[in-house]
């Protein structure tokens, strides 16, 4: 499977792994600290939707990289690719 290629990419999807990483920290701390499961649970939720996210996104990068480079270069396609990624990750965002 390849990689991915473009920089400004992987590092937006650093970015958000490591905002999700402070989130889990927190977690840790709000249970240290004995806070209400329901506020746990917000937080729990948080942490998986930003996780989801990531996912998603790193899919519809993983599908532009890949299938981009094999399309024709028309600005009709290209603008109609788009678009279909836009789709995809919309959906993929709904998945939970």
């Amino acid at each position: 499977m390849a990689t991915l290629t473009d920089d400004k990419t992987r590092q937006a999807l650093l970015n958000r792994l490591r905002r999700a990483e402070g989130q889990l920290r927190g977690l840790q701390r709000m249970i240290e600290e004995g806070q209400s499961c329901l506020d746990i649970a917000g937080q729990l939720a948080a942490v998986r939707k930003a996780l989801d996210s990531t996912h998603a996104k790193l899919t519809v990068a993983y599908m532009e990289q890949e299938l981009g480079g094999r399309m024709p270069a028309t600005d009709r396609s290209r603008q109609q690719f788009s678009e279909v990624l836009s789709d995809v990750q919309t959906l993929l965002g709904k998945l939970r």
